[in-house]
Order: C-alpha cells, then structure tokens, then sequence
C-alpha cells in the first residue's frame, strides 16, 4: 500500500466515524445534544461543531487558504459559540454541512499523490503560537486531522456514556474493514 492510499483509508475511516457519531447523537434530546461536561469541548454539540470545524479549516487550509475561518466563526472565538453569519443553529443543518463537507474531501483525496504529500503547507495558528504562520508537510496535516478526530471522537464517546447511551457507536477501524470484506475467517 502507497502512502497516500494509507492517508485515504484513515480519511475515509474518519468519515464513517462521523456518520456512527452523528447517528447516535441524532437520538438525543437538545438538552442532551447541549448538556454540560467537564471534558473536551463541553457538551456533545460543541464536540461535533468542533469535529466539522477542524476538517473545514483543514481542507481550506490544503487548498491554499491559510487563514480560513469555519462559516459562522469570528476571529477569536470558538466555532459553535459566538453569533455570527452562518452560525450552525441545529443538529439537521450540522448533518447537512457535513454532508457537503465530505464530498468536498473525497475529491480533494482523490487528487491527492504521494509527492503532494511532501508539499509544505502554511497556516497562521490560532492554537498554539497563535498568529504565526507555520509550514507543515501536507502529510501530517492529513495525519493529524485524523489522531484529533480520534481523540476528540473518544471524548464524544465518553459524554455519550455519561448520557446512558446503551448503543455506542462503533468506531473502530478493524470494524469498517470487516464491513467491507468478504467473510475470510468462517
């Protein structure tokens, strides 16, 4: 396997993670989907509001933008938490965006090569050494889009028990592949 077939199957592992993440929370209630936890980003509609902004500002950002805002951000301030032009106001249109915004990466990682992943990519951090523009390998922005979807999806995880959530969704990738292939070991 070519290390850019290798970045497409992660990618393609954390979109269905979504989907399995956003089923289950399509099942809560609003004060369920905005209950209060101490961990992560608070509540189970600010981690999926978080999930769909790091991969837009990702993708805009390996398309060249290197200061991209996720719709309805404002400078300075949490996705999901301000006022503001194209604020995600509810669970149907987050679902719908979503929708979008993974169409939006398969193409994007149909035309992705594995000398595409040597490129340098710059982005002005918001994070860490906020303001400074940083140059990093396209492939471990890929890579790291999608260790930050596994550790935000295990806090999703987390509050969805704290909820009493019977049926977790299932987010292993071991899970996906055996969906996929023909039954090898019976």
């Amino acid at each position: 396997m070519q290390s850019v077939d290798l970045i497409r199957r992660l990618h393609e592992h954390r979109m269905w993670v979504n989907a399995n993440l956003l089923e289950t929370a399509s099942h809560l209630s609003e004060s369920q989907l905005r209950q209060p936890f101490s961990i992560g980003q608070g509540s189970v509609w600010n981690t999926l509001v978080h999930l769909q902004a790091a991969e837009y500002v990702w993708l805009e950002t390996l398309l060249g933008d290197p200061s991209p805002l996720f719709p309805g951000d404002i400078a300075g301030k949490l996705p999901g938490n301000q006022s503001g032009e194209g604020k995600i106001d509810n669970f149907v249109e987050l679902c719908n965006r979503w929708r979008r915004l993974d169409e939006r990466w398969r193409n994007y990682l149909t035309g992705l090569t594995d000398t595409s992943l040597s490129e340098i990519v710059r982005k002005v951090s918001t994070s860490s050494g906020a303001g400074k523009a940083f140059g990093t390998l396209r492939s471990d922005i890929l890579l790291h889009l999608c260790t930050h979807a596994q550790y935000t999806t295990a806090q999703a995880l987390n509050m969805f028990r704290q909820l009493g959530v019977e049926q977790l969704p299932d987010v292993m990738l071991i899970s996906l592949a055996r969906s996929e292939a023909p039954d090898l070991g019976r």
